[in-house]
């Protein structure tokens, strides 16, 4: 019966901030309320690189802290990204299949190129495409901010089909790149929060918009076996 019920959750891959952790992520999450963390199977990973610098977190939380990938001071130019996409496949294959991603911050920059990325057929491409993303406190490779990766350089080239769900704290230093973001999907969904850039508490406004997406995301038909192609060519 226990793995009945877990069989009904959505298996959510969520992917940390910049120079945090998948358990530092984790203790974030758990500020939402308990119905709904019950429909979600939340899976976390840690970022493949340890941090080259100080996390902001440090003296809050207990290192380890990690990154996805690095970049120069501007932001203009990025570093080990086709690498850490690599990895996140070799976790979705051995961890998966997954539903969905869920980033935060810098994870969420990666989390919003994987649609356009399998949509383009130039990385992984050995799991299913994903039914649907989650964006807190998200922001866009390519806007006059951020320089943008090659591998993810077609992903915004058309606007994403991929259902997504975008948190926008109204406090947040990267607010108007998130709002910018939301150009490039199709009718996203947004919850707006009074918080910064963080994991914000749901109010019951915000609860409902969520549960909703959650119970729509649910009728999407699986893709668990559907993959763009056998192999990648960047192994």
């Amino acid at each position: 019966m226990e793995n009945e019920v877990q069989n009904n959750k959505l298996r959510i891959l969520c992917l940390h901030g910049f120079r945090t952790s998948g358990a530092i992520l984790q203790k974030l999450v758990e500020k939402w309320t308990e119905p709904l963390l019950q429909k979600l199977d939340l899976v976390f990973m840690d970022g493949p690189y340890l941090a080259r610098g100080k996390s902001a977190l440090e003296g809050i939380f207990e290192p380890p802290f990690y990154e996805w990938f690095q970049s120069d001071e501007e932001y203009k130019e990025f570093y080990n990204f086709e690498e850490c996409v690599a990895k996140v496949e070799e976790f979705m294959v051995t961890h998966g299949p997954f539903d969905g991603v869920l980033g935060f911050s810098q994870g969420a920059m990666l989390t919003a190129t994987i649609p356009g990325m399998q949509r383009e057929v130039v990385a992984l491409m050995k799991v299913p495409k994903v039914n649907f993303v989650i964006i807190a406190s998200g922001a866009k490779f390519g806007s006059p901010r951020f320089g943008i990766p090659k591998l993810a350089s077609a992903s915004f080239s058309t606007p994403i089909t991929t259902p997504s769900l975008h948190l926008i704290g109204e406090m947040d230093i990267i607010k108007e790149e998130g709002i910018g973001l939301l150009e490039s999907f199709v009718d996203p969904v947004v919850i707006h929060h009074p918080d910064g850039h963080t994991i914000p508490s749901l109010d019951d406004t915000s609860l409902e918009v969520f549960c909703d997406f959650i119970a729509r995301s649910a009728l999407t038909p699986s893709t668990s076996n559907e993959f763009v192609i056998l192999a990648s060519p960047f192994r």
